[in-house]
Formats: structure tokens, sequence, C-alpha cells
């Protein structure tokens, strides 16, 4: 995992450059296909480097990402299976190199696909859950892609605004806060979300 740490700390750095947002776009647009460091890292830096431009950094991170989702869920969809049905080398590739993808957890997205399509990918765009191998397995089984769109847009908005905000209003200190605990306020409130709509379909 060192060379995880050596990529981190490379991104942090684009901080301190001019060229700080930009890096932030590409960041974000990369991590939903390939990258293994959240551009919630380099988001954090700027806010705080910046307070007043919180939310557009927010708001760049979150079109970077849905934009590499699109290219994501293309890949899925047009480069993943080969004519018999199986992996093609490409995807194998992904397989083999890239952090977060696995043959089990594939298969295990599979069949949640079937009747969870919106929800799965509104969790996986939320919570720390690697947003890479929804955004090619969404396209893989054939979602549609305006709901994809629509639940890319609305989860991965919801967690880098509410980064943004809690910078915003509660300046460097909140840093601690959400190193340490984002991850888990943010899969508690998608547990109670899911879980109201899931009594909610068997009251109904």
């Amino acid at each position: 995992m060192r060379y995880v740490r050596k990529l981190y700390d490379w991104v942090l750095s684009w901080a301190e450059s001019k060229y700080g947002e930009l890096a932030l776009f590409l960041l974000a647009f990369c991590e939903t296909i390939f990258f293994p460091v959240p551009p919630d890292v380099l988001l954090i830096a700027l806010a705080l480097g910046s307070p007043v431009k919180s939310f557009r950094f927010a708001l760049t991170c979150t079109i970077g990402s849905i934009c590499g989702a699109i290219i994501g869920y293309g890949i899925g969809h047009y480069m993943w299976l080969n004519d018999a049905g199986g992996f093609t080398s490409f995807a194998n590739f992904f397989f083999n190199n890239i952090p977060g993808f696995t043959y089990d957890l594939y298969y295990s997205i599979q069949s949640l696909y079937k009747e969870w399509d919106f929800w799965i990918v509104f969790v996986a765009g939320f919570t720390p859950i690697p947003y890479k191998v929804f955004t090619i397995t969404s396209g893989v089984f054939d979602m549609n892609v305006l709901m994809f769109i629509i639940a890319s847009s609305v989860s991965r908005g919801a967690r880098f605004f509410l980064v943004s905000f809690l910078i915003w209003k509660f300046g460097p200190g909140i840093k601690t806060f959400i190193d340490r605990y984002f991850n888990l306020v943010a899969l508690g409130f998608t547990v109670l979300l899911i879980g109201g709509f899931v009594i909610i379909k068997y009251l109904i």
C-alpha cells in the first residue's frame, strides 16, 4: 500500500498549486473509473485553503465525478464482456490491477442490481464503497442510463457539498472529524434512508 500513500501525498500537493481546481476535476473524473485516491482528499485541502470557494470546489468535484461516471458506464456497457458473455482482456486488466475491483465483489453486486439498481448506485456514490466498481457494473448490467446519471448526481453531489458545507461552517477544526468519522456518518445516514424505504415498501 506504499504506492497508494505516495499517490495520496501527490494528490494533496496540488492544493498548493494554481491548478488545484483543475486537478480536483481530473481527480474526481479518474476516481470514478480507476484512480484509488478519493477526491475528498483534495476537496478538503482546497476548501480549507479558501473556505469562501468551498461550494465552487464541491461543484467542480461533482461535475468531474459525474463525467467520469458516464465514461465508466460506457466502459462497462461496451468493453466489459465479449460476445460469448465472458470477460474481455480489458476487464481482466481492471480485476488484476485496479484496487477495489475483485471478481467476488462483481458477482455479489450483480444480484443486487435486479431490485435495487438506483439505490445501489446512490449508496455507492455517497458512502466510501469504491464507486468505480459501480459505475462500470451499471453499464455491464444495462441500468437505465438516465437513472444512473440522476443517482450519481444526487449522491456524489450530496457527499461533496456536505464536506464543503462542514468546512465552510466550522473551519479547519472540522477536518479531524471529517477524517475520522465522515464515512461512518455517511454509512449511517444511508442505512437509515434505505431502511425507511424498505419499511415503506413492506407496509404498503
